[in-house]
């Protein structure tokens, strides 16, 4: 499909550069594909009154590492250069693929010290060797450490990696800290927030508990591809990067059961809502899944696993606004952002959400 289809006009001013204070006051915006298309302006708070006992919602429970670096480049015969690298996939103890700039000026073999200002371990840095080199910035660095006392060494020198949109207009700080994990977070790795899993409270938990919906938990680590644009002209052309994802049998035996005795799985995010459908086979039957995911949904994807949709609200072209309007049909999706941004809605990952049912359910 041509990529200018999932084209809209977005007022720079509608992108948030602060979540709802509390996370559950954000508004939320339900749509019901069909003639005619229904959309509802509510809270996030109303999100118990449009499920029923015996549905299930899948969360996200990934969490957000400061995974941005600085440092400076050494090389035998160079001056020193200034890098900023974003990990984005871990692919072993001692080992991350990243972005980095500048790009074109990094080369294999370069050495790199980050936080030479820090005091993460006994040089003062975190360095690294440029393993690998890949298309646009993409390179894999080999750290000094491994393990356990990498991380340490990342947490300490690091910094949340705010979505560019958001970093472009201010820089990070201590509230970020907070506001940008879920309530629920707990297994170390994402680059950037399962969004949608933002708005959720302590009391909006305990109200879906009160009606009788499971709740259950997989993992993606998201990572910083889900930022970058689509430069190509067709949909076809385009190559997601992929993330690593779980889940667990136990999981998996739950929602299915769900399914089998007619009760919906509402996916938190298209994070969850992606290795759902990675995980799933044909006949819809959720499969344990481990390892890494790449796939990107478009118009014409056949949903298998997942009934109702929770999520933020997208920027133009952007390979998330294809997926959900894969999910509730493209045209529907034009005219519930239309009536989003007339209406005021806050967009992106501090934005507020929406509620959508599968346009063939």
């Amino acid at each position: 499909m041509r990529v200018d289809l999932f084209d809209f006009d977005l007022p720079e001013n509608a992108i948030a550069l602060r979540p709802a204070a509390p996370r559950d006051s954000a508004r939320l915006l339900v749509v019901r594909p069909g003639a005619p298309v229904a959309l509802e302006d509510r809270g996030v708070l109303d999100l118990p009154s449009f499920l029923r006992p015996g549905d299930a919602m899948v969360f996200n429970d990934t969490r957000v590492i400061p995974a941005q670096l600085h440092g400076e480049r050494h090389r035998e015969g160079a001056g020193g250069l200034m890098i900023s690298a974003t990990l984005h996939m871990r692919v072993a103890p001692d080992r991350w693929q990243a972005f980095a700039r500048p790009g074109k000026r990094i080369k294999v073999g370069d050495r790199i010290r980050f936080g030479h200002q820090s005091n993460a371990c006994l040089a003062g840095a975190l360095d690294a060797t440029v393993e690998a080199k890949g298309e646009a910035g993409d390179i894999t660095l080999v750290f000094d450490l491994s393990g356990p006392a990498l991380d340490a060494a990342i947490a300490e020198v690091g910094h949340i990696p705010l979505p560019p949109y958001i970093a472009s207009k201010r820089p990070e700080d201590a509230r970020d800290g907070v506001d940008y994990q879920t309530v629920y977070a707990r297994a170390d790795g994402a680059v950037a927030a399962p969004t949608a899993g933002l708005h959720f409270t302590d009391r909006l938990l305990s109200a879906l508990d009160a009606i009788g919906v499971e709740k259950h938990f997989v993992t993606l680590h998201v990572g910083a591809g889900t930022f970058l644009p689509v430069k190509a002209d067709d949909t076809d052309d385009h190559v997601m990067h992929q993330e690593i994802g779980h889940v667990d049998a136990a999981v998996a035996d739950r929602l299915n059961a769900v399914r089998a005795r007619g009760g919906r799985i509402v996916s938190v995010g298209t994070t969850s809502l992606r290795l759902l459908e990675s995980a799933a086979d044909a006949d819809g039957t959720i499969r344990p899944f481990a390892g890494p995911t790449g796939i990107f949904i478009t118009p014409g994807y056949r949903f298998r696993a997942v009934d109702l949709l929770m999520t933020n609200f997208h920027l133009p072209k952007s390979t998330l606004f294809m997926l959900v309007s894969a999910f509730a049909g493209l045209e529907t999706m034009r005219g519930a952002y239309a009536h989003a941004v007339a209406s005021g809605y806050r967009f992106y990952s501090y934005g507020d959400s929406s509620l959508l049912f599968r346009k063939d359910a």
